[in-house]
């Protein structure tokens, strides 16, 4: 198939990579020199506007916001008839809905498709992928998506796969900052955190997230950037915004939410997510 893959960042590239080496046609679309010089180093053809993409059969959205969605719907439109757009961001349900309603009255489908799993499955191939649409517009992008990860299929509107990743981005906001808060606990009791981590990672206290951000979490400010601390700024408050539009409480997320907060107030927007830890004190 020939595909448009916008957005060829951190994560996007390795998935756009396995997508090419699926077999299928890929041309990236990113903004940002230094993302589209990493993808010509992997042997991508890409451009930095949509428009000047050439035509494609599915167009895999990979953007930052909710805006950024907005603004490549909009840039976009009048040559969409006829593509299979498959939006695969953490933009919320709201967001989801509303540009995938544009691009349909536009004469696109759409398939509501975010991922989780990070760069280091997007690189395998294994991203878990939260795919809503109908049983024909799943079945028409299924080559692109198993090129990337498994696919789970959790519904048929769009916004329900931005459901449940608002719901696995809650619990992951949460988790990044128990993490620290724990390492940052035992430092605070005079112990080491490296044994520590090692000794409760396996137990009825770990956690994924324990598990791959803690390691980080013992380096220092430049450790290599697997996602964001903005990412995270992000995600937490498109969690806070969910919520609050359905009057659910949130108050570990809330917590969590304002910790990215304090992280990007401090400079560390860059920097890589474990460095959340730094917002405790004598943490680097």
């Amino acid at each position: 198939m020939k595909v448009i893959f916008v957005g060829v960042g951190a994560i996007g590239l390795p998935m756009a990579a396995r997508i090419k080496l699926a077999g299928h046609a890929v041309v990236g679309v990113d903004l940002s020199e230094t993302s589209r010089l990493k993808a010509l180093e992997q042997d991508i053809e890409v451009v930095s506007r949509f428009a000047d993409a050439p035509p494609a059969d599915v167009v895999v959205v990979m953007v930052a916001t909710p805006q950024q969605l907005a603004d490549l719907v909009t840039q976009a439109q009048d040559k969409v008839a006829g593509q299979r757009w498959v939006v695969m961001s953490t933009v919320g349900p709201d967001a989801v809905r509303e540009q995938g309603e544009r691009l349909r009255l536009a004469g696109a489908s759409v398939v509501d498709a975010p991922v989780t799993g990070g760069t280091a499955r997007a690189k395998t191939g294994e991203l878990v992928i939260f795919a809503a649409g109908t049983r024909d517009e799943l079945e028409a992008v299924q080559p692109v998506l198993r090129a990337m990860g498994c696919v789970r299929i959790v519904g048929t509107a769009l916004g329900e796969g931005q459901g449940i990743k608002v719901i696995n981005q809650h619990l992951c906001s949460i988790h990044i900052v128990a993490a620290a808060e724990a390492l940052s606990l035992a430092q605070s009791l005079g112990l080491d955190r490296a044994a520590v981590l090692s000794l409760v990672e396996k137990g009825a206290a770990g956690s994924w997230m324990l598990s791959d951000r803690g390691p980080r979490m013992l380096e220092g400010t430049d450790v290599d950037v697997s996602s964001s601390i903005n990412i995270f700024v992000k995600d937490s408050g498109l969690v806070a915004e969910s919520a609050q539009a359905c009057a659910a409480e949130v108050p570990l997320l809330q917590v969590a939410h304002q910790r990215y907060l304090a992280a990007a107030e401090a400079g560390l927007g860059l920097r890589d997510d474990s460095r959340v830890i730094e917002t405790w004190a004598h943490q680097s």
